[in-house]
């Protein structure tokens, strides 16, 4: 596809998938997208920010993310990081 003389490069996705303040329906089928998108753009490591309220949405990122095939491994955010509003997460290699 070409667009006024240049190549279309697709934007690059970013290293973080905001999902705070979503309903379970609405962030899953987001950060499903979402690990596909930036496992096929080739980014590793991963900031998922889904708040620290209740812990409902957290704990369906951990079940998703543990069982994701393309997910080396992931833990909570540290200090500076954003603590338990966030999780990290380290996707395999292409």
């Amino acid at each position: 596809m070409r667009k006024k003389g240049h190549l279309y490069t697709a934007p690059q996705i970013t290293e973080e998938c905001y999902i705070r303040h979503m309903t379970l329906d609405e962030a899953m089928p987001i950060l499903e997208k979402y690990i596909n998108d930036a496992f096929m753009d080739g980014v590793i490591r991963i900031k998922i920010v889904h708040g620290k309220s209740g812990g409902t949405l957290r704990n369906a990122v951990h079940n998703r993310l543990a069982g994701h095939p393309l997910v080396k491994f992931f833990r909570l955010g540290e200090y500076g990081e954003g603590g338990e509003g966030v999780t990290i997460a380290e996707l395999y290699r292409r």
